[in-house]
């Protein structure tokens, strides 16, 4: 994996490896994905529109991705595979796609934004269930709203940005069937920690991102049934859409191809297609649950640290887990950790704001999520961190700025550390902010 063994200045003047706790928002790329995307740039020609060796060669790599990724998600044989930027691309490419006069889109109060603004741009309305304390309730709450009046779709995560909590997508679907409702499911958390099958689970329509799954960013993909793809005005107007073009009118091509306007992002399609051959061989489940278990039972036994959960009754969870810390704001934390003890991880609302709401957190918690990477020795480093932070108190002074809380005495110089002019990542703190919203 790149980046495993970087090391981080501290704001002391020392430095120290780097603890990535960070997986949720973006993974570091593998590096069989950085070899197979080096091995692919060579052959820098247009995909789908040249006649030249490059360009029959990248429009093979193109379409080889394409198929691959299609079986890595367990696809079915007239299934579409669009390639996308990311989760929320192709979340907004499906709510372009929703036939109206079906019903609404339904969808929990739990998700990320990806999840569920797209929705209100829809032809059709959008309804949002409250989630009750246990899951088994919730899944009565949500049946209860699909017979209330005609859903089209209903939208759900895998797994929980927040809690890394993972839904029974068949039982889901099972719902779902009973009332003539589509099932899709953003999978941007749940892919890179358990194997999906489209075909055997039922869901209809799935989303992820690369940038989650190990590859680098700019790709995602869009998977799902043909015909509402196929009836929906093209997501972006351009060239490659089209079969025809005159003056005053256009015939569109179907397939994928249809949505998927412009020069194609070959690099991207290929690391996606490469990063999640990978985990199909590598099993992360035991591995997340030994290091869930013991941050869960770590952070416990600290005074004042509350971890959050959504239900009750959750039977799996991915190597995610939030929590608050008594008298510290969350932003404070997150700059304490990354400034004394070189851990990287989130603070904030993490992109979903009414669920922490239904927290009773309006400013927010801190997240720790785990990966490939991740050791036993990165729980044991932030359970030790914590457990200081609250016994003696942070060893800096932090002032919260319009660029996020930020210690008083810094001598961290990224420019130095990276060896060249990085000015622009000075402004680092912005990103924090940015995320804490």
């Amino acid at each position: 994996m790149l980046g495993a063994d970087l090391r981080v200045p501290l704001a002391d003047g020392r430095s120290a490896r780097y603890v990535n706790l960070d997986y949720a928002a973006t993974a570091p790329a593998l590096a069989c994905v950085a070899e197979r995307v080096n091995a692919v740039l060579p052959y820098a020609g247009s995909v789908h529109r040249g006649s030249g060796v490059p360009s029959r060669v990248a429009s093979g790599l193109y379409e080889n991705a394409r198929e691959s990724v299609g079986q890595r998600l367990g696809a079915r044989a007239d299934d579409h595979v669009i390639f996308t930027r990311n989760t929320t691309d192709a979340t907004n490419l499906l709510a372009a796609c929703v036939p109206a006069g079906r019903g609404d889109v339904v969808t929990l109060d739990v998700e990320h934004h990806a999840n569920l603004l797209p929705w209100r741009r829809a032809a059709c309305g959008t309804r949002v269930v409250a989630h009750a304390p246990t899951l088994a309730e919730t899944l009565v709450r949500v049946e209860d709203a699909l017979g209330a009046a005609p859903a089209a779709l209903l939208a759900i995560t895998g797994a929980s940005n927040v809690t890394g909590e993972v839904l029974p997508l068949e039982e889901i679907v099972a719902i779902a069937r009973r009332h003539g409702t589509r099932v899709f499911v953003d999978a941007a958390q749940l892919a890179p920690h358990r194997a999906i099958d489209l075909a055997e689970s039922g869901v209809d329509y799935l989303a992820l991102s690369g940038h989650k799954a190990y590859a680098p960013y700019g790709a995602g993909v869009l998977v799902g049934r043909a015909d509402w793809l196929d009836a929906a005005p093209p997501y972006l107007a351009g060239g490659g859409a089209v079969v025809e073009v005159t003056v005053d009118d256009v015939a569109w091509a179907d397939g994928p191809r249809r949505h998927e306007a412009g020069t194609p992002n070959l690099a991207g399609a290929v690391a996606l297609a490469a990063a999640l051959d990978a985990l199909a061989e590598l099993p992360l489940a035991d591995h997340e649950a030994a290091l869930r278990r013991t941050l869960l039972e770590g952070l416990g036994a600290i005074a004042g640290v509350t971890t959050l959960s959504i239900w009750s009754d959750t039977p799996d969870a991915i190597g995610t887990v939030a929590f608050t810390v008594e008298g510290y704001a969350p932003g404070l934390v997150g700059a304490y950790l990354s400034a004394e003890h070189g851990i990287g991880l989130r603070d904030g609302r993490f992109c979903a704001h009414p669920l922490l709401a239904r927290f009773g957190l309006p400013d927010g918690a801190v997240r720790a999520s785990f990966g490939l990477g991740s050791r036993h020795a990165d729980a044991e480093r932030l359970i030790a961190a914590i457990e200081k932070l609250v016994t003696d108190g942070p060893a800096n002074t932090y002032n919260q700025t319009s660029e996020g809380w930020l210690p008083a005495d810094d001598r961290r110089d990224l420019t130095t550390w990276l060896g060249a002019d990085v000015s622009r990542a000075k402004a680092s703190p912005c990103e924090r902010r940015r995320h804490a919203v």
